[in-house]
């Protein structure tokens, strides 16, 4: 195969070559859609339909769950089916729809994560001034705008990928289509256009983190000269499930992406997939749900409705 242009399908790597592991990881992986996409969902129904949770914050992290969900369902209801059915093909379309998605949720994530930080530094901050500042047009072009560059991101990526020559095969070591892998595929004459697109995300990307540390720096500054320990509460407290979902995304999105050649091994490689594809949408609803009362008391109604329905 001398050229993309030639292949039809991709083969996708598999967990293990015995029926028995292959249903063992069919499970894994159903628990984790099983506490990944109800809680998400339960997270968007709740703060669409509680009206004291019409407010920016929850305006944000409703698009943060959609955004979770999207992107654990690019990848794991298609490696599921590949265990179920014992097959490891996946087509040339097929592996583009899912780079594409895949790239989309999680850059329009990242992206959404830097709005966040600039709501809570406003919140903080310059507290007399949030209404102005952050209404509701003004959120939803902010969320438009984390959408959007998304979006861009990923035709950026995905048209770059599978423009470039595919000289290797069409075996991806990964149980999804991810983009470093598919570059292996490809011919060495192509380094440059790969590094090109490489550096304009790597600045994007490293504009956004300097801007959510600036944020966090002017916060705590500002907390700092709080007087009352109450006070010092309710402002890490705003900030607090931010900071932690914002780390988990950082860490493990720099380890998949920017880990010494050195270390590198396909079982770590895959490791590291599982760790920067699979945790962040699961454990983000239980950061957000499990100290937010707000979120526990909207959910509690919800529950009671739907029970009351049922009954």
């Amino acid at each position: 195969m001398s050229n993309s242009s030639f292949l039809t399908e991709f083969l996708l790597l598999t967990f293990a070559d015995k029926r028995e592991l292959q249903l063992l990881h069919f499970s894994l992986f159903l628990g984790v859609c099983l506490a990944a996409l109800p809680g998400n969902v339960l997270i968007i129904t709740a703060v669409a339909c509680d009206h004291r949770l019409h407010t920016p914050m929850y305006f944000f992290l409703l698009n943060l769950s959609i955004l979770d969900f999207g992107s654990i369902s690019t990848t794991v209801p298609r490696s599921m089916a590949s265990s179920l059915w014992n097959t490891r093909a996946i087509s040339f379309s097929g592996c583009a729809t899912q780079v594409f998605l895949f790239l989309f949720f999680i850059s329009s994530e990242y992206h959404l994560l830097t709005v966040m930080a600039y709501d809570r530094y406003i919140a903080i901050c310059r507290p007399l001034h949030y209404g102005t500042l952050m209404g509701s047009r003004t959120c939803v072009k902010m969320a438009a705008a984390a959408w959007g560059s998304g979006f861009l991101n990923a035709v950026l990526h995905t048209g770059n990928t599978f423009s470039i020559p595919l000289c290797q095969g069409n075996v991806v070591e990964q149980f999804f289509c991810e983009i470093p892998q598919l570059l292996r595929l490809s011919c060495s004459d192509s380094y440059f256009r790969k590094a090109g697109v490489t550096v304009v995300s790597f600045c994007v990307a490293c504009g956004c983190f300097v801007f959510i540390v600036l944020s966090y720096v002017q916060i705590f500054r500002v907390v700092l000269r709080i007087p009352s320990e109450q006070g010092w509460h309710k402002a890490f407290s705003m900030c607090l499930q931010h900071l932690t979902v914002v780390s988990l995304f950082v860490i493990t999105a720099v380890f998949a992406y920017l880990k010494p050649p050195c270390i590198s091994s396909p079982a770590l490689e895959l490791v590291v997939a599982v760790l920067y594809s699979l945790v962040p949408p699961t454990v983000n609803p239980v950061i957000y749900s499990m100290r937010n009362k707000e979120i526990k008391e909207a959910l509690m109604k919800l529950v009671q409705r739907i029970v009351f329905y049922q009954s």
